[in-house]
């Protein structure tokens, strides 16, 4: 029975996989930059996700989708951004699957978008074995949960391109050692790229900000020369889903 468990498992992670490398080429015909962050519960994604799209809005077209098991109190919360914003109510599920997103995508047309944010759900387990066709999974943890939380899912935080620190604001009031913080995060994920921020008070956002910023730019000008230098038949070629 465990070999039929691990079996049928794979074969879901397979077509969730091919999925994800669909989507992941749409968004870069789009020149979307897509961010998946992870987090715990409470650790402050949408905090700062509603600052992020905030700010990017002055000068980006930006949109999200927020997964949790009920309610739509994220979406909402995220909606006063300005941005457009969809929930996906994953019911008992403890993570979000390229499907999910595709889904909730159907409508939108991805060239009128820059940035797109996935919001999963408040988990550091599940998340981890699946793509969302994301260019950058942000790994969030605020100050409160400890300063070994990198150690204690080596699993997520390998898979992670960038760690942010969230609730800096009430590191020293809670008794947050941020160079311990900072010395587990280089032991589980060495050169990871690290944020400590706080939406709340604004602190350190200036820096995150201009990391989008420049990903974005980055990604476009990858593109543009991928573009240049693969026929165009060869691009076409390339399995399209629907996005709009």
């Amino acid at each position: 029975m465990q070999a039929r468990i691990v079996e049928v498992r794979k074969k879901i992670l397979k077509r969730n996989d091919e999925l994800a490398r669909s989507m992941r080429a749409q968004f870069a015909r789009a020149g979307v930059f897509v961010t998946n962050l992870v987090s715990g519960p409470g650790a402050g994604k949408t905090e700062l996700l509603k600052h992020t799209l905030t700010a990017l809005q002055h000068t980006h077209r930006t949109c999200a989708v927020v997964g949790d098991l009920a309610t739509e109190n994220d979406a909402n919360r995220l909606a006063t951004s300005g941005a457009p914003v969809k929930q996906i109510l994953t019911g008992t599920m403890c993570h979000l699957e390229a499907e999910m997103v595709h889904s909730a995508l159907h409508q939108w047309d991805m060239n009128d978008c820059d940035y797109l944010f996935i919001e999963n759900v408040g988990n550091l387990v599940c998340p981890s074995s699946w793509d969302l066709g994301e260019d950058l999974l942000v790994l969030l943890f605020a100050v409160t949960e400890g300063e070994d939380k990198p150690l204690k899912y080596p699993t997520l935080i390998n898979t992670a391109d960038v760690v942010v620190m969230s609730k800096m604001d009430i590191a020293a009031a809670v008794g947050f050692d941020v160079e311990l913080a900072l010395k587990n995060i280089q032991l589980a994920r060495p050169g990871a790229e690290v944020f400590q921020l706080s939406a709340r008070t604004g602190e350190g956002m200036d820096a995150w900000l201009d990391y989008l910023r420049n990903r974005l730019r980055q990604k476009r000008e990858a593109v543009d020369a991928a573009e240049e230098a693969t026929p165009s038949d060869a691009l076409s070629a390339t399995e399209e889903i629907c996005v709009k």
